[in-house]
């Protein structure tokens, strides 16, 4: 529970606060923008939710925090919002909320199919989670990105009696896995379910493609929504080249979301997703050319070479996608 007394400096007068257990995990600020918002290693609220869905969408962040580290003296009960997750993302796409400390707040996912629900990584294991996934059809999949991320999953598969899917590399985390993914090419698991391993953020990082529509990316890919690109680490990864690599292999697939871990999740139409993907390949292209990613702090050291006004790189503009994305590259 967070303590008003350890209240951050930074939390703007009122109800909602954050204290100074937060990790910076980014729940919150994915989950209620308007409310939360990043300070150099922690969140802090900058906003006060002020109508009824403001404080909804405020509470919700509260309940998926990992730690606790985000309170309130409002009236509303925070029970009131546990009933709204899983919340809806798009059609049968799920985001689970309750993120779990075993994972550092990592976003997991629920994919409700008529040939058996999956749970993309893990949440916490609640009560009120296990109602919601029976009434909803149970679990019979259990996708794990990366041994970082893998949480509570071996008592969901215990429960729900599912099968747990991760790389060999991964292995070792989730020792009593049901399937394990080996090599590093694409898997057609089920016809709408396609599993493309990613080495790079760790050594068997892989990724799930829904339907050639949706991509849970784990930890290799995310959304920078204030500077309206995507981006992948720079500086928490098992070998940077493989990461590139697995990062022009996606290109060979079609998708319209990503569902990441850490993150925001985006949905771009397929052809500006393409876009976009480039972007980010060139510049870490640019970048490992002038061998910027092998010194040390390269996040540090590229927004002090690269620090050029913001350019958003949608809508289109003349810049070249390179320059529109260097002024806030790397900023993980």
């Amino acid at each position: 529970m967070a303590n008003l007394q350890k209240s951050v400096p930074e939390n703007v007068q009122g109800a909602f606060f954050v204290d100074q257990t937060c990790i910076d995990c980014g729940t919150c600020r994915q989950v209620d923008p308007a409310t939360y918002a990043e300070a150099e290693d922690y969140s802090f609220v900058y906003h006060q939710p002020q109508t009824d869905e403001e404080i909804r969408e405020a509470l919700r962040a509260l309940v998926s925090c990992p730690t606790g580290s985000i309170g309130t003296t409002t009236d509303q009960p925070v029970k009131t919002v546990m009933d709204d997750f899983p919340l809806p993302i798009e059609e049968n796409l799920y985001y689970n909320g309750f993120t779990s400390p075993k994972s550092y707040g990592a976003s997991s996912y629920f994919i409700q199919h008529p040939e058996g629900n999956w749970l993309v990584d893990s949440p916490k294991f609640l009560p009120h989670l296990i109602g919601k996934f029976e009434a909803m059809g149970g679990i019979r999949y259990i996708f794990l990105t990366h041994s970082d991320d893998v949480g509570e999953a071996a008592r969901y598969a215990e429960k729900f009696k599912a099968t747990r899917i991760i790389h060999e590399q991964e292995a070792w985390s989730q020792p009593e896995a049901e399937r394990l993914i080996e090599g590093f090419e694409p898997v057609q698991f089920l016809p709408d379910f396609t599993i493309i391993p990613t080495p790079g953020h760790t050594q068997g990082s892989s990724c799930l493609l829904y339907k050639n529509w949706a991509l849970f990316t784990g930890d290799h890919l995310w959304w920078e929504a204030q500077e309206q690109r995507l981006a992948m680490p720079t500086h928490y990864y098992w070998n940077k080249q493989k990461q590139l690599e697995s990062s022009k292999k996606l290109m060979n697939n079609h998708f319209e979301w990503i569902l990441p871990g850490h993150g925001n999740r985006v949905k771009l139409p397929e052809a500006s997703m393409q876009v976009a993907m480039k972007a980010l390949i060139s510049i870490i292209n640019e970048c490992s050319q002038v061998n910027l990613l092998n010194r040390k702090e390269p996040a540090l050291r590229l927004r002090r070479e690269l620090r050029k006004p913001t350019a958003l790189p949608f809508p289109n503009s003349d810049l070249r996608p390179s320059q529109k994305l260097a002024a806030s590259a790397m900023r993980k």
